[in-house]
């Protein structure tokens, strides 16, 4: 008999999966699918990024494998040095605090695979970006889920953590701003953290992937820039997100020497590193001039006001998001008995708008759906036409 591991017996269903399943069904039965299930984004990547790509790939040195001692490699870990000097002012050594990844989801795998053993605890925050907690079952390590919520203002409350719970934890998860609930935080928190994190020696990751998709004002900070993180953690950051990327497969994390080191270890047995010219397209962003992220961030700050104000016309409030190009709505209280996936799936059929539910983001997901603005602004606004015409949403 064929059977999987036992740690892959132990991961939750991939509801994404299910979700595209469903819009391939409903889209095959001729209806308009308004896609806002992933957060993968809709805007090309950057002109200079495209020129990079295709000069390095004329090139037939760079189709080779790549090496971690090259000079386009070490010119990658430069420029992620110098984007932290001058986004954070935070000072890294390109040489031992920064790691080049095949995407940040992929590097948030390894870590868990480098650190966790059979009776090691991974603290998580539910809801969370999936693998987060899927990356610490894989490993064989022991999922603890820190339940997030509007009541703790989507804060992991560190200090209420059980004695033995706190001295089985190797690894703690966060990220900020938040992916699926579009929390942010300031710097005071992240002090809190590496401060807890070091009394109770515990490696602290923190997924920094939407640094740049914030409003209002608000500026998210990065946990490098407390003193003492890296002597216990490290941050994850991708080109997905802030440059359109997201299948280009670029990202990196930067911090406790240590810990990347591992990182590295566990990765030269599974990849040979990332493709030459797709590192110096991510070399030309990182040097170029911030014009590319801050037209992308006005244009998703319309989507942003668009979506959220049409919702509560048709009186589903959710809040405003300062982060992300997510937007976190509890099902309304007429569907309220309906599960996270039953709802989106009733949302799917019904309108033909297809979102995530919340309980793909883990155990205390459910409850809610999470919207991805990677339309347009007009598909955004027959979004919301949909809703109010096929549903009954007055929350």
């Amino acid at each position: 008999m064929i059977r999987e591991a036992n740690r892959m017996l132990r991961l939750p269903p991939y509801l994404f999966t299910i979700v595209d399943d469903l819009k391939q069904k409903v889209a095959a039965r001729g209806v308009d699918v308004i896609d806002l299930s992933m957060g993968n984004p809709d805007l090309g990547a950057p002109p200079r990024a495209l020129s990079a790509l295709c000069e390095a790939a004329a090139d037939s040195d760079n189709h080779g494998y790549s090496k971690s001692y090259g000079p386009i490699e070490q010119d990658l870990k430069r420029a992620i040095a110098d984007w932290y000097g001058r986004k954070f002012g935070v000072d890294l050594d390109p040489a031992t605090e920064v790691l080049p990844l095949i995407g940040a989801k992929e590097g948030i795998a390894h870590l868990s695979l480098a650190f966790l053993n059979n009776d090691d605890i991974a603290l998580v925050p539910s809801p969370a970006y999936p693998v987060h907690f899927n990356g610490a079952i894989m490993a064989g390590g022991i999922l603890y889920n820190l339940p997030l919520g509007p009541g703790n203002d989507y804060k992991p409350e560190l200090d209420k953590l059980d004695k033995h719970i706190v001295r089985m934890a190797k690894l703690l998860l966060i990220s900020y701003p938040h992916n699926p609930t579009a929390a942010v935080v300031d710097l005071e928190f992240f002090e809190r953290v590496v401060a807890w994190a070091k009394k109770n020696d515990i490696i602290v990751a923190h997924d920094l992937a939407y640094s740049d998709i914030v409003f209002d004002g608000y500026r998210s900070p990065s946990m490098m820039q407390v003193g003492d993180a890296r002597t216990i953690g490290v941050e994850f950051h991708t080109m997905s997100k802030s440059y359109s990327m997201a299948g280009w497969r670029i990202g990196y994390a930067v911090g406790n020497r240590r810990i990347l080191k591992s990182i590295a270890k566990t990765k030269s047995y599974v990849d040979f590193g990332i493709f030459r010219p797709i590192q110096c397209a991510a070399i030309a962003c990182l040097d170029g001039s911030d014009e590319y992220v801050l037209e992308t961030v006005e244009i998703y700050r319309r989507r942003r006001d668009v979506f959220v104000n049409g919702l509560k016309e048709i009186g589903w409030n959710v809040p405003l998001p300062k982060g992300t190009f997510y937007v976190w709505a509890r099902i309304p209280l007429k569907y309220s008995a309906l599960t996270s996936l039953e709802f989106a799936t009733l949302l799917l059929e019904e309108t033909g708008v297809a979102v995530a539910p919340g309980t793909g983001f883990g155990e205390y997901g459910e409850g809610y759906v999470r919207f991805a603005l990677v339309q347009k602004e007009e598909r955004l606004k027959e979004a919301v036409s949909r809703l109010k015409k096929h549903l009954d949403v007055d929350s």
